[in-house]
């Protein structure tokens, strides 16, 4: 359970959020949120405190970085006779050393709900990777059937939704591989679904990353956290929907929502080089606690804050398991 105090420890880790790390080991690829580390057949990976909104890095989350990986861990392990995925050990809460895996340059993004990117171009009579729901539907509503909307996975920018024909036409990946992919996509979304539906959530939607291991079809990246996928209320969803209010929700999608109210000018379509403007301490805080009641929510688990520095736990921890 989230303490009383929980407001004062998060603003006391304001200035001590995990942006980058730096470290004397393989290889160095930054993503978004994440720090790569490459070590022949492993991989190092630091889930940071940044946080990615509208395909930018805009802000760090005090705690966000070892509640993600922690989460992803959660459901790596519970789906691992699901669907092979990459998660070798987790040394430290922000770290998990996996298998180096050659990428699919294609994720695959599941939807039960029309909502997030899907409702904004359902909106302007534009299909979401070729797909175009039904008429007269609105914005939050469940779909009859849960669409698969891929994507290609962009380094940088707007990643761009693309149909399934188009993919395979264009040998972005190979037909049986991206048929395995779309597969097992499904059968780990239903497994979340029903794994959510238990502890009072719904998992809207979510984003699944693929590799290859030796020619075998592995979950790579995140699966199922607060960054990759919308979790809403289940208990007053029905209700809020039925008054045209949007639904609780234990994603970032609140911070989204911050964002396109304080800076419409900016927001959502900042651009590339665009400076980011200031974001403030309390949605911060608020985004902090939310990433907090979903962990506890899904794995059950307390999540125990402690302000502390981060990078010398890293580095401690790395070294205990004879990777520093």
């Amino acid at each position: 359970m989230v303490p009383k105090n929980i407001d004062d420890i998060i603003r006391k880790q304001l200035n001590k959020t995990l942006q980058e790390t730096n470290l004397s080991i393989g290889k160095l690829y930054r993503g978004k949120v994440r720090d790569n580390y490459t070590l022949d057949d492993k991989r190092i990976i630091i889930a940071t405190d940044r946080l990615s909104a509208f395909d930018r890095v805009i802000t760090t989350i005090p705690f966000k970085g070892s509640m993600l990986n922690q989460v992803s861990s959660f459901w790596f392990e519970k789906t691992k006779n699901i669907v092979n995925n990459h998660l070798i050990e987790v040394p430290d809460p922000n770290i998990s050393v996996v298998h180096q895996c050659e990428t699919i340059p294609v994720e695959i993004i599941i939807r039960a709900y029309l909502t997030g990117t899907a409702w904004r171009n359902y909106k302007n009579g534009k299909p979401t990777s070729g797909i175009m729901p039904p008429k007269g539907m609105k914005k939050n509503q469940k779909l009859d059937e849960v669409l698969v909307t891929p994507s290609t996975k962009e380094e940088s920018g707007h990643d761009i939704y693309l149909p399934k024909k188009k993919i395979i036409e264009e040998n972005m990946v190979e037909k049986e591989i991206y048929e395995q992919m779309e597969e097992a996509a499904l059968k780990l979304f239903k497994f979340g679904q029903e794994y959510c539906k238990k502890n009072g959530l719904i998992l809207v939607d979510t984003k699944y990353e693929f590799g290859l291991k030796d020619g075998e079809l592995m979950v790579i990246d995140e699966i199922h956290t607060q960054d990759s996928s919308r979790f809403w209320i289940t208990d007053s969803y029905e209700e809020r929907f039925n008054k045209g209010q949007e639904p609780e929700i234990l994603d970032k999608e609140i911070f989204r929502g911050w964002l396109m109210d304080t800076y419409p000018e900016i927001f959502p379509n900042i651009k590339k080089d665009q400076e980011i403007p200031p974001i403030a301490d309390h949605i911060k805080i608020e985004l902090a606690k939310r990433y907090m009641r979903s962990y506890e929510r899904i794995t059950g688990l307390e999540f125990k804050a402690e302000v502390s520095d981060i990078n010398e736990r890293i580095r401690k921890n790395l070294k205990k398991a004879n990777y520093l």
